[in-house]
């Protein structure tokens, strides 16, 4: 199975630089690439990664999704004085082009097609490229937004040809609306584009009609176009993490993408003049991870936009700790959407109803209060639900909130899966609202779910708590009780096999516990259970004694 996470950075690519006085391009600065990388190596994550190098992509390459006509154009800037640089930069809407521009752009291209062929072929992971100039913008005849070639773009048209994919995600997290690449691949059901972009109503930039929420894509491509457009600024982590919860995620794990690609673009971040937006680099670190469990974990992140340095360069290190394995940090603060994202993301799935079926067959479900307060259930109540339906209970936070998932669905599509609808529409937003220290998971003997399904549970809910989870699996009569604690370092496969469950997908955290005993049909003593979940918090502890 494939290990590592690549990072891929060539210095030349700074070289693309405004040699005069412009207003609207003057913050796409080569300090974007170069403070991006320093941080990344003060935290010690150059280190970490496997370095993969750049190359410069061929004509052919370019001229999967660029015509030969816009790639001439870029090969004649080469040569030019800088008076006809600015007249040629002029034809275009905010772009800007120097000697060494088409060598940068060949270079940016090169390096995102280099990531998808170290992850299709199993020599890492994941991983992410540092690149510019940036792609998204640029369109199949004209530079755009500070983008000469499509870089993600042409990587997902390369790896549909070269490794015969027929499902690719792309995600794109950048403020702007990416509206090149919708172009190209708004008839091709074959990619599913992704995109949230700051809009106002069409009043901020590219201001164009078609970034709207009704924009569903072409012929044989509605529906996999989804344009999530934000139109007011401030929207926080809380609207980010709901876009993805209602929206996108029940989409991706239904189109089921064998390669999953973002257009990264950090201006959606906290304190970029371009977005004026506020969320924090931490929530990167929460979106990378939920896309992490797609497409087997094959995952490449491209850099696109971001022009506040501190807040890049963050979410850049937020985003590559991801990918590396290490725990996802806690998000603090207020969980809940304001009622503009609350509007756009009602209008996406309104627009989207008649595409999918988590949207067709969806049931009524309850919405969720996002303030963080205490839930409790009183023991009567919770003696009868158990008694009623014994089969899958999570507990989030310690002692003082419980949820019970009990066997009726909440959320079901045509086949009767109601596991996604459930897990992303119902039990992840209550447990981001509740904001846990410690995440518990009871797992009954006559669960519906299988083992995949549990990992992926697992998995999904490793953002919460800073990573730490318990889990109790309760077996049936008869079974030899026992534990197993997994030591602080990755799971092996022997480990794995012998908690019963696919876990090999997960990356090395802290401390784990996992507890296989004998409680049915009565649940433990909650003196036991208390004590092996306080044993998470004291690593050091003899645990053997329980």
């Amino acid at each position: 199975m494939a290990s590592g996470t690549a990072l891929i950075y060539d210095e030349e690519m700074t070289t693309h630089k405004l040699l005069w006085s412009d207003p609207i391009c003057d913050i796409e600065v080569p300090e974007r690439l170069s403070s991006s990388y320093e941080q990344l190596k003060c935290y010690h994550l150059v280190e970490r990664c496997v370095q993969v190098p750049a190359r410069e992509g061929s004509e052919e390459e370019i001229l999967l999704v660029h015509s030969s006509e816009h790639l001439e154009v870029a090969k004649s800037t080469q040569t030019m004085n800088e008076e006809e640089l600015k007249r040629v930069s002029g034809n275009y809407d905010a772009f800007f082009f120097h000697p060494n521009t088409y060598c940068c752009a060949r270079l940016a291209v090169g390096a995102t097609l280099q990531l998808v062929d170290a992850v299709m072929l199993g020599k890492v992971c994941n991983g992410m490229a540092l690149v510019r100039p940036p792609g998204h913008h640029s369109q199949k005849n004209a530079a755009n937004g500070f983008c000469l070639f499509n870089n993600v773009a042409i990587a997902a048209e390369y790896a549909k040809r070269k490794y015969s994919l027929q499902r690719i995600l792309i995600v794109d997290w950048d403020v702007h609306h990416g509206q090149g690449t919708q172009y190209i691949f708004e008839e091709d059901p074959s990619v599913l584009y992704f995109s949230w972009h700051r809009y106002e109503h069409q009043e901020f930039w590219p201001s164009l009609k078609e970034s709207d929420y009704d924009a569903v894509g072409l012929g044989r491509g509605k529906g996999f176009n989804v344009n999530l457009p934000w139109n007011k600024v401030g929207m926080e982590n809380s609207d980010y993490l709901a876009a993805f919860f209602h929206v996108l995620l029940p989409m991706a794990f239904e189109f089921d993408p064998e390669l999953v690609i973002v257009s990264s673009g950090y201006d959606s971040g906290i304190g970029d003049p371009e977005g004026q937006m506020n969320a924090t680099p931490e929530v990167f670190a929460h979106l990378t991870h939920f896309l992490m469990q797609l497409a087997n974990g094959r995952l490449c992140v491209i850099l696109e936009g971001g022009y506040h340095l501190k807040s890049l360069s963050e979410s850049v290190c937020m985003t590559v700790k991801t990918l590396l394995g290490d725990p996802v940090p806690q998000i603090t603060g207020e969980m809940a959407p304001c009622l503009s994202a609350v509007e756009s993301i009602q209008n996406v799935r309104a627009a989207h109803k008649p595409y999918w079926k988590w949207l067709m067959y969806e049931g009524n479900y309850y919405s969720i209060s996002s303030s963080k307060c205490n839930w409790q259930m009183d023991s009567c109540r919770h003696s009868k639900l158990l008694r009623l339906i014994p089969c899958f209970v999570l507990y989030l936070g310690i002692w003082s909130f419980t949820f019970v998932l009990n066997s009726f669905s909440l959320l079901k599509d045509a086949e009767g899966n109601d596991f996604f609808a459930a897990v992303l529409g119902f039990i992840l937003p209550i447990a981001y609202s509740y904001q846990p220290d410690l995440t518990v998971i009871a797992v009954g003997p006559n669960r519906s779910l299988g083992i995949s399904g549990i990992s992926l549970l697992f998995a999904l809910l490793q953002g919460l708590a800073e990573s730490r989870i318990f889990a109790v699996i309760e077996v049936r009569s008869g079974a030899k009780p026992w534990y197993f604690k997994v030591p602080r370092t990755e799971l092996t496969s022997s480990s794995s096999s012998m908690l019963g469950m696919n876990c090999s997908k997960l990356p090395s955290r802290k401390y784990w516990l996992y507890l296989y005993c004998l409680w049915y049909p009565a649940p433990p003593c909650p003196t036991f259970v208390k004590q092996i979940a306080q044993a998470s918090f004291c690593p050091e502890q003899d645990t053997d004694a329980y």
